[in-house]
């Protein structure tokens, strides 16, 4: 297993809801460290933060370089909150890699959220 970092920014913008959703957002990350590269995805939320109980899922199409190696990826999210208590799953999408990032899988760990809103992420190859 291949450990490495890598930082992100993110903006949202509301978008038009779909069905089975409460909100929904565009995404457009801007990755640096061993992701280099911007991101594009959605987010669908539902439920209700201020009582401590929600969730959302997302999708992202990375196009850059993954240490070193250029192509495309899909990263996908599934975030819950029960009582106050997150959870997060964060993967690379199996069998979404293009070019020299074909064939790539592991999971990403949001550590650091920084008050300018970059985010500190541990990336794990398996």
């Amino acid at each position: 297993m291949t450990s490495l970092t890598a930082t992100f920014t993110v903006d949202l913008t509301p978008a038009e809801i779909l069905t089975g959703a409460a909100d929904c957002f565009d995404l457009v990350k801007a990755w640096s460290g061993a992701l280099e590269g911007p991101s594009r995805g959605v987010m669908l939320t539902a439920g209700d933060p201020a009582s401590g109980s929600a969730s959302y899922v997302a999708t992202e199409l990375f196009e850059g370089s993954l240490d070193g190696r250029e192509g495309t990826l899909v990263l996908q999210q599934l975030g819950t909150m029960t009582d106050g208590d997150p959870t997060l799953q964060y993967v690379i999408a199996p069998g979404s890699g293009t070019g020299a990032l074909a064939g790539i899988t592991g999971a990403l760990m949001i550590g650091t959220i920084d008050d300018d809103g970059h985010h500190e992420v541990t990336i794990e190859l398996t």
